[in-house]
This record gives structure tokens, C-alpha cells and sequence, in this order.
């Protein structure tokens, strides 16, 4: 909730993928955009941060198939 990146595993209907999701829209754009994401697929939801109880603005891609990186 700093601004670093985070991976969210977890499956919809029983195929694997993950959420790639930070605080930091810019940084999750330029890794994003290093690893061949599409800036448009970017989606905006804000989270609650589990240390205070706010909402903070995050961002997230859902990541599939060939985008899901290995465990």
C-alpha cells in the first residue's frame, strides 16, 4: 500500500490468473509497459489499506495465460 507491486494469485472458473495491482499508477505503468502489458487493460480500484482502515486509490491488471507470470 506504499507504492511497491504486489501479485494477487487466484483462479476464475478453475483457470489460474492474478491481479498485478499498486498504489503507484505511474510505477505499475512503466513496469507494465516493460513487460508488454497494454496501458488500456489498466484498471482502477480503490483498496482498503488493512493497516488503517482507509481507502486508498490502486490500480490493477488482471493477468492471464501467457501474462501470468510462473510461480
Amino acid at each position: 500500500m506504499d507504492g511497491g507491486l504486489w501479485l494477487h494469485r487466484h483462479t476464475l472458473n478453475g483457470e489460474p490468473m492474478a491481479h498485478l495491482v499498486s498504489t503507484d499508477r505511474e510505477r505499475l505503468l512503466a513496469y507494465g509497459r516493460s513487460v508488454g502489458l497494454p496501458d488500456h487493460r489498466l484498471q482502477y480500484k480503490p483498496l482498503k489499506d488493512p493497516r488503517t482502515g482507509a481507502r486508498r486509490e490502486a490500480w490493477h491488471w488482471d493477468l492471464l495465460r501467457r501474462f501470468l507470470p510462473k510461480r
